[in-house]
């Protein structure tokens, strides 16, 4: 497999950097239906792996994810390896979304970044509520976009609105959703209908930006 998988439409009107999250690589059926859904709309996706990703897939074996300094030079090179006249937005699910948002003002800052867009951002360690993940994002300023299941167990929506984020952070809350979006059947939702309102919803927030 290519080191990248870029999902191109004919006209691609801005460009998406889309990491996966610690546990799954970068073709998963998350991945795929994400990025699919968006080159749809327009939108050009670029997915590509971290190093441990890339390990296991050359036949290295399970290994836990890259200490975040790794994981955030890697981000960062992909970043520059990206930059192109589209507006670029950054981003990924779970982990590669958190990994984007220690990055994202910076980039923003320069003119480089567009907006972030985080899908099950774990706010904290499963379990572990009292250790919170969102010191950085309380000085988010960068247009940002979270997609959560609203029972996600790393910030449900319950905890999520005492946070006291930024304005700066829009969310779009999937009802009864877990990290991976999945609702219990007696919700009457289905998990394709959730993956469908993620990709409806991060095209919109795309494509809003683009045109403002």
């Amino acid at each position: 497999m290519s080191d990248l998988l870029i999902d191109r439409p004919s006209r691609p009107r801005a460009r998406f950097l889309f990491a996966h999250g610690a546990g799954a690589p970068m073709d998963s059926d998350f991945m795929q239906t994400i990025a699919s859904g968006l080159c749809v709309r327009d939108i050009e996706v670029i997915r590509f792996e971290f190093p441990y990703m890339a390990a296991r897939r050359a036949g290295g074996g399970k290994r836990p994810p890259n200490p975040m300094p790794v994981l955030l030079d890697c981000y960062r090179a992909q970043i520059a390896s990206a930059s192109s006249p589209l507006p670029l937005f950054i981003g990924g699910k779970s982990m590669g979304g958190r990994v984007a948002s220690l990055l994202a003002q910076e980039y923003s800052d320069s003119g480089d970044v567009a907006g972030l867009i985080c899908l099950g951002y774990p706010f904290h360690p499963r379990g572990k509520p009292e250790r919170l993940r969102t010191e950085h994002l309380q000085r988010l300023e960068c247009p940002a976009l979270i997609v959560q299941g609203s029972r996600d167990p790393l910030g449900s929506a319950e905890e999520v609105p005492g946070y006291g984020l930024p304005e700066a952070i829009r969310f779009q809350w999937l009802q009864d959703g877990d990290h991976d979006f999945k609702p219990r059947r007696a919700s009457g939702f289905t998990r394709e209908q959730h993956w469908q309102a993620a990709v409806d919803e991060v095209a919109d927030f795309i494509l809003q930006l683009v045109e403002s």
